[in-house]
């Protein structure tokens, strides 16, 4: 009875050394590109709409999903060993370049390339369940887009969705891109505060696990239609982040408990 009771004073202890830990949270730092705007339909829409009118059939959904994952291939970690030569649109542009030759797609022009790989990606819609979270987390924290997009895509897709933002990070800024810890080290130093006193809100395990690492404390929201019918390709959260959330009322709920 007495190494139960020793056991329970322990966990308890625990809980309450968490707790504590999570009610020094001060800032959100949110992943944009999945997390919040919703790619793949813009994309895809943009992709289907400029083959058609050359009667191409394509899998649209494919090489939209293939254009995001080279795309991100692209920018992740870039900066490591010397500046970055190049941002998020140039890399949308470069990739949608290589797609067209492997795809034979000879008809597309370069207006077209510019409506798919640049005007489509800064009038992205975001997530229906995000607009009206937005406000009422700001009532209690900071909260900041931080993203390895351009400066220009956050600003106009902010404008376009009526988001504002209390900061916008982005890694082109930066000049050191996730998953470098520098770029996770930079905004919390802006911030003025400690990583610890920040939490990076993402729906990719990558991300949220370089954040953590810096110190971070991390949230899991789930995006189950971020890559369309394929689904995401790492969908199941990793148990150790802090929160995992449904959809993103439900992270409202969670941080709203941790006040």
């Amino acid at each position: 009875h007495r190494d139960l009771h020793l056991s329970i004073r322990r966990q308890r202890q625990m809980c309450i050394r968490d707790s504590d830990r999570m009610n020094k949270i001060k800032a959100l730092t949110f992943d944009t590109g999945g997390t919040i705007l919703d790619w793949h339909s813009g994309f895809r829409e943009a992709l289907k709409t400029v083959g058609e009118k050359y009667n191409y059939q394509k899998d649209w959904a494919f090489l939209t999903n293939e254009l995001r994952r080279r795309s991100l291939n692209a920018m992740l970690n870039l900066g490591e060993n010397e500046p970055p030569q190049y941002n998020f649109d140039d890399a949308h542009r470069f990739v949608l370049e290589e797609l067209i030759e492997e795809n034979n797609l000879t008809n597309f022009t370069q207006e077209d390339i510019r409506y798919i790989a640049y005007e489509t990606v800064h009038n992205l819609k975001c997530w229906e369940d995000f607009p009206e979270i937005l406000p009422k987390l700001k009532k209690n924290f900071i909260v900041c887009s931080f993203t390895i997009l351009s400066y220009r895509i956050i600003i106009d897709t902010a404008r376009k969705n009526s988001l504002c933002w209390d900061a916008v990070f982005s890694c082109e800024g930066i000049k050191k891109y996730k998953l470098l810890p520098e770029s996770y080290g930079t905004v919390s130093r802006h911030l003025q505060i400690q990583p610890e006193e920040c939490m990076m809100v993402a729906c990719h395990n990558f991300d949220l696990d370089a954040a953590k690492r810096v110190g971070f404390k991390t949230a899991f929201v789930k995006r189950p239609d971020e890559w369309g019918e394929q689904g995401p390709p790492d969908p199941i959260p990793n148990p150790k982040h802090d929160i995992i959330a449904e959809d993103f009322p439900d992270l409202l709920i969670k941080m709203e408990k941790l006040l």
